[in-house]
């Protein structure tokens, strides 16, 4: 069994050859762009998405080192104390943890960013790509700012009992945290060296965060991982004043999720490409926000900023032309047979426990004798089901790639699922029909079988 891809039969369908289907234009920046240099004297570039802001160090006479931005003085003294409940703090800190860069060639996008003003401790993080910015209620004793690394301080917060927790800023950029009779001491970096933030734009518009999250998750599994396909990296969200729709392909398959939503405000058709990690961001924001919440979008010339309560995530968008999607969806496969979700899904997961580990194949035979999903492979063996179903059109025989169909029923709402077909060489299509709220499409390229 063999992969068809979109390139190979772009006579008809997808991706590489296909104007519909071309990226040209897109931009991939290199790793040697993101670039911090601490020299004294030096110019330190701080990168976030394609827009740089520059900071430049400087040695007075006494020695003392400051971090001068561009227009905005940054002498500020070296103190900060504040105190905040464990519960708060772990709730703000959790939020973080999906933007902290683990492995990284520049240190401080491995620390938070912690401020503390008024009566609040407002935290960042970012890599560079993604930023996101939270706070929570706190007593403040001094006003000030210091890093901390932000995967031990997660650590020891969940550890630490719950109640007051205690921080000050030390010398030389430690931070002390007490709780009650337990102290211990945070190894920080120079505030100052932590890439500044770009400011959020007048909102576009408001979003329900329970329609985006579902968006999300109809669609997010389909987002290309290989680097190459740079425009197919995310997902592209598409607001019109009545509609709301996210699209997402990797050139084999694509998801289309739509619903009616009017969105107060806009006036015209708006198209950004969200990269996946931010996907991924929004979806846990939206779902954290509540059913009732609503997220404030807004666009800069590189940047998307969604903002519910408190927390602003801010993400580059994708550059590039995504893909003309709309000229490859199917309209002409008038084979059609409904299944049970559950039903479908239990029975692909089980054959493809036989199919090739490689291909992941498995072949769908649709008759008036009903569905037979089968699969074989020389290392496992044969396996064999049939579902019992009326259908009256044409056999056909087909064969899916079964880890592309399992992230779509994994997706799908509960209830019958169509299958809709053309001929064995073509693009099929599955479509939910319980859910009825939103117009979800499925589109899977075939296999040789």
């Amino acid at each position: 069994m063999g992969l068809i891809f979109f390139d190979s039969i772009c006579e008809s369908l997808w991706i590489c050859e296909n104007s519909h289907f071309s990226s040209l234009g897109t931009y991939r920046r290199k790793s040697s762009d993101r670039c911090i240099s601490t020299a004294p004297g030096s110019l330190a570039y701080f990168i976030l998405g394609r827009k740089a802001s520059t900071v430049r160090q400087r040695d007075n006479s006494a020695g003392e080192r400051y971090m001068t931005g561009t227009g905005t003085a940054r002498e500020e003294s070296q103190s900060m104390e504040f105190s905040v409940t464990k519960s708060a703090l772990l709730n703000e800190l959790t939020t973080t943890q999906g933007v902290v860069e683990r492995k990284t060639t520049i240190p401080i996008l491995s620390n938070l960013l912690v401020e503390a003003k008024s009566s609040r401790v407002t935290i960042t993080a970012t890599d560079l790509e993604l930023s996101v910015r939270t706070s929570c209620e706190a007593t403040v004793k001094k006003e000030g700012a210091g890093t901390i690394p932000a995967k031990k301080l997660l650590e020891l917060v969940r550890l630490l009992p719950e109640g007051e927790i205690k921080f000050k800023l030390l010398d030389n950029h430690w931070v002390e945290i007490v709780s009650e009779k337990k102290k211990y001491k945070l190894v920080g970096m120079a505030k100052e060296n932590f890439p500044a933030l770009p400011a959020m734009p007048h909102t576009l518009v408001k979003l329900p965060a329970v329609v985006l999250e579902s968006l999300i998750a109809k669609t997010k599994f389909a987002i290309s991982m290989e680097e190459s396909r740079y425009t197919l990296n995310g997902g592209l969200l598409i607001l019109k004043p009545d509609t709301l729709a996210m699209v997402a392909t990797d050139g084999h398959r694509l998801a289309l999720a739509e619903t009616d939503q009017k969105l107060a405000g806009l006036n015209g058709e708006v198209r950004v490409l969200i990269p996946k990690k931010a996907m991924d961001e929004v979806e846990k924001l939206s779902a954290a926000a509540g059913s009732d919440a609503h997220l404030e979008f807004a666009k800069d010339e590189s940047h998307l900023f969604f903002q519910v309560g408190h927390r602003l995530l801010i993400s580059r968008i994708l550059t590039g032309q995504f893909p003309n999607y709309e000229a490859v969806l199917p309209r002409e496969n008038n084979k059609t047979v409904v299944l049970e979700r559950a039903e479908l899904s239990d029975a692909v997961r089980r054959v493809s426990q036989l199919a090739d580990q490689r291909s992941h194949a498995v072949k769908l035979a649709v008759s008036s004798e009903g569905v037979e999903i089968s699969a074989s492979s020389p290392e496992y063996g044969e396996a064999k089901e049939t579902i019992d179903k009326d259908y009256k059109g044409d056999n056909i025989a087909i064969g899916f790639n079964s880890s592309y169909m399992l992230d779509f029923l994994a997706a799908a709402a509960d209830g019958p699922i169509s299958i809709e077909l053309k001929d064995e060489q073509s693009a099929g299509q599955m479509r939910p029909l319980a859910d009825e709220s939103y117009r979800y499409r499925y589109v899977i390229m075939p296999m040789r079988i």
